[in-house]
């Protein structure tokens, strides 16, 4: 039933964003009287689920769930129809019109993307408010880092104070700001340190821990659970057990407990607790990973949350700042991704993995919230310049524009395959990925 949940609120996301990208599509080609053959949420390779003709247009629901498109006369496009192609234009295809408008109606998706993510986001502004995990309140002890943020130099204690030259007040932000960055400047025993991220590193980061090798450094341990059959358990842990300390060695943060532990694998050690206000003494072994199998309490979350109230009109220049800034990070991951020695290209996740990044219970304000941010990061793909997509016929737009000259049908429609092939291959890369990682885990 969770993973039921997980599927509709990511099949209705799409739902949306595909039907109201292409609407934008069909609107800009309607202003400048295109006629529009199709318009499908979903490919209809070979047959449709569901179709109707509405005067010139038919209004259909393909049963292939990648994207959707609208069928606009003159234009070579998803379908590969080449045939209208060969007689002359008509008044009211899309190649008979100027390179402006042509250029509009190509872009129109885009604009839709990008209008309908500052609407969200205004709406949900006045509704819940803008909420953030606060960067200054989650490291008020400083930050704890796994075994793999030691690696590339960070120590526990540290706070960051700027990222390539910048503080960022939003944790979630700051963190992935830390895995754009060259230089990160931390304040480590009260002097200023340098910390230079290679792209090595950031591999290294992104394959081991991801967004969890910076964590807030929490004030003492309690157990929260303990895992049945472990060594925890053996040694006579319990829930509720304050950890003072390893060994003899008072501990104040959990971070420090940790780094105990990985120390001592394979070893045994004495866990210095406190249990209903006594000292107790327990022998433990430590197993290979550096673990003992117990969890402790949660940092309390609210703490460190920032909600911010806004009504509806001073929601909107927020809304407009929240989708500005989430353009450019689309467009800082991307040249991140780029970058092979990083190892960012392997995380990209289909439509299969982000599913199982959804809730597992209907959660609204979450799902406009993921709703904005993935249409920005719709628009944003769609402008990239390759053929196939949005921006891919917007480029060769613009160079007719520039050069007054415009590209041939035929080698319209090979630049056309080309491009759909790379984009099917892609995809079908990053769907395989996503169903095996499923599968094995």
């Amino acid at each position: 039933m969770d993973t039921l949940t997980q599927i509709a609120q990511l099949v209705l996301m799409l739902s949306i964003l595909v039907v109201l990208h292409e609407f934008g599509h069909y609107i800009t080609a309607k202003m400048f009287k295109v006629r529009v053959e199709k318009f499908y949420l979903f490919m209809d390779a070979g047959f449709s689920l569901l179709k109707k003709k509405i005067g010139e247009t038919e209004w259909g629901i393909g049963w292939l769930p990648l994207g959707g498109y609208v069928k606009l006369s003159g234009m070579i496009d998803e379908s590969m129809d080449t045939e209208q192609m060969k007689s002359e234009p008509k008044p009211w295809e899309f190649r008979a019109k100027p390179a402006w408008q042509r250029l509009i109606i190509m872009l129109g998706g885009i604009i839709v993307n990008i209008l309908l993510a500052w609407f969200i986001y205004t709406v949900v502004y006045a509704t819940y408010g803008k909420n953030y995990v606060s960067t200054q309140k989650i490291q008020e002890n400083g930050l704890a880092f796994g075994e793999t943020g030691h690696n590339v130099g960070f120590k526990n204690g540290d706070k960051i104070l700027s990222v390539d030259g910048k503080y960022q007040e939003r944790f979630d932000r700051m963190i992935l700001d830390v895995l754009l960055a060259d230089n990160v400047v931390v304040e480590r025993d009260g002097k200023k340190v340098n910390v230079e991220l290679s792209d090595e590193d950031k591999n290294e980061i992104l394959d081991k821990e991801g967004r969890d090798f910076i964590r807030p450094r929490i004030s003492g341990t309690t157990v929260d659970s303990v895992v049945v059959g472990s060594n925890a358990e053996k040694a006579g842990l319990k829930k509720g057990d304050r950890i003072m300390g390893v060994n003899g060695a008072n501990m104040l943060y959990f971070d420090q407990i940790a780094d105990a532990l990985s120390v001592s694998k394979g070893k045994a050690i004495v866990l210095n607790i406190k249990r209903n206000g006594q000292e107790v003494a327990l022998n433990a072994n430590v197993n290979k990973e550096g673990k003992l199998g117990f969890n402790p309490t949660s940092s309390n979350k609210p703490e460190y949350l920032v909600t911010e109230k806004y009504n509806f009109f001073t929601a909107i220049p927020k809304a407009m700042e929240e989708s500005y800034f989430l353009l450019v990070y689309n467009i800082k991951q991307f040249k991140l991704i780029l970058r092979p020695s990083t190892g960012a290209y392997k995380h990209v996740k289909s439509p299969v993995g982000i599913a199982t990044i959804m809730p597992t219970t209907w959660d609204w304000e979450f799902f406009w919230r993921f709703t904005a941010l993935f249409s920005i990061g719709l628009a944003f793909m769609n402008l990239l310049p390759i053929p196939g997509l949005d921006g891919g016929h917007a480029i060769f737009t613009i160079a007719e524009m520039v050069t007054g000259r415009r590209l041939g049908d035929k080698a319209a429609g090979i630049v056309q395959t080309v491009g759909m092939v790379i984009l099917l291959t892609l995809m079908a890369l990053v769907f395989g990925k996503d169903i095996y990682q499923l599968i094995v885990k």
